[in-house]
């Protein structure tokens, strides 16, 4: 018997217990299944995170405001009020493989064109802010050095406040009003959609550092050097671990903090993000894959387990095969062919479930999914490697026979 005819044989021996055998499979498509949905969703998190980072800025380390103290009590993060330009400054002077830093405060409030309105956040920022973020500019120009020096009343918008403002519409040349405050647009912001924490980077609005601090009530502080944050851009190459104990060390001294007391300021890069990120995806891949490695199992326990029903049912046969000059290897490929058959077949019926199961967590959950091939080729190859694994005892037993007691049996 060739393989094509072992084949044959396997698949009408499937097609007389078309129940039996779905019930076998059983297993195997939802290993399947569960190894393809859980590819695709821990793949498109880590691409989504991905994306998000890179939309954040490359080799960037934030810095914001801490907290105080008072009377004994915490008053929580941003209640300090120590961060300066200065020290932005003194981050970009004394510490080497820094490229650019870009202090910056913001405020939530209302945006006024015509008669349209929209709440958002307004970012007082330099130049080196677009830079250190990564921003771009679709329309219009950014921010100048000449902006910043002469308080100009200009402002840059971001796609998400172009959209509802102006209807998606070119703004450049328009003014905006911020409380009583005249603003001239003169940029778009590109798109850059959602940050790690699922917040819209292009609900913003960006103007003049100095501007911010001069014409927009509520941000005058005792300070006039303050800042809520900055960005620090590192350059290729650069240890962002290192770099930040260096920038803590500086701060720290400038802020005339004594040893084991707390900072008044706190700092993260987007090592942290991505790895905080990374061990929920992990998690959640290592809890579906053992669903996936049980179902697997079960699946092949099923195979193995009719398969001997198969050699129990059809001895009489293998003893007819034997007699007439069939080899023992003939009789072994058979049932390997046969068992191997039905993990593959589970396994076609297990991709189509999982594809349309990472779809679904697409379309329903919102959580992005990428469907990868290797994985799809790689839970078929298992699966038949399951199938000559598992079939490989029920096949020997039948290679074993005995032809006279094979034909003698009722």
């Amino acid at each position: 018997m060739n393989a094509l005819d072992a084949l044959r044989s396997a698949l009408e021996s499937l097609r007389a217990s078309p129940l039996r055998s779905a019930l076998t499979m059983l297993g195997i498509v939802i290993g399947v299944a569960a190894v393809i949905a859980m590819v695709a969703v821990g793949s498109g998190a880590r691409d989504q995170v991905l994306r998000q980072i890179a939309s954040l800025g490359a080799n960037l380390v934030l810095v914001g405001q801490g907290s105080v103290a008072r009377g004994g009590v915490k008053l929580g993060a941003g209640s300090a009020s120590t961060l300066t330009e200065d020290d932005a400054a003194a981050i970009l002077r004394d510490i080497p493989g820094v490229a650019v830093t870009a202090p910056s405060v913001r405020w939530g409030l209302q945006i006024v064109a015509g008669n349209q309105n929209w709440g958002s956040v307004l970012f007082g920022v330099t130049p080196d802010y677009l830079e250190a973020r990564e921003w771009t500019i679709t329309h219009g120009r950014g921010l100048s050095d000449e902006d910043v020096a002469q308080a100009n009343k200009v402002v840059v918008l971001g796609q998400t406040v172009v959209r509802n403002l102006f209807g998606g519409g070119d703004p450049v040349g328009e003014v905006v009003r911020v409380f009583s405050t005249p603003l001239t647009v003169i940029g778009v912001l590109g798109e850059k959609g959602q940050n790690t924490q699922g917040q819209d980077q292009d609900d913003v609005i960006f103007v003049p550092l100095s501007t911010a601090k001069r014409n927009i009530p509520g941000m005058a502080k005792s300070n006039p050097r303050f800042v809520h944050s900055m960005a620090v851009k590192l350059q290729d190459g650069v240890d962002q671990e290192e770099a930040q104990r260096q920038i803590r060390e500086l701060l720290r001294q400038r802020h005339r903090l004594v040893p084991g007391q707390d900072d008044d300021f706190w700092m993260r890069n987007l090592s942290d993000v991505s790895a905080t990120r990374d061990e929920s995806s992990r998690a959640l891949s290592f809890l579906l894959a053992a669903v996936a490695a049980v179902s697997l199992l079960v699946g092949g326990i099923g195979i193995m387990n009719i398969m001997l029903v198969s050699v129990t049912e059809r001895t009489r046969e293998i003893g007819l095969r034997l007699a007439i000059g069939a080899r023992r290897r003939d009789i072994l490929v058979q049932f390997l062919i046969e068992s191997t058959t039905l993990s593959l077949i589970g396994a076609g019926f297990g991709v189509l479930i999982g594809v349309g199961a990472a779809m679904l967590v697409a379309e329903l959950a919102g959580w992005p999914t990428l469907i990868r091939l290797d994985s799809i080729l790689l839970a078929v190859l298992v699966s038949g490697l399951i199938g000559i694994f598992f079939g490989l005892y029920p096949a020997r037993r039948a290679a074993r026979l005995n032809p006279i007691d094979a034909l003698r049996h009722e």
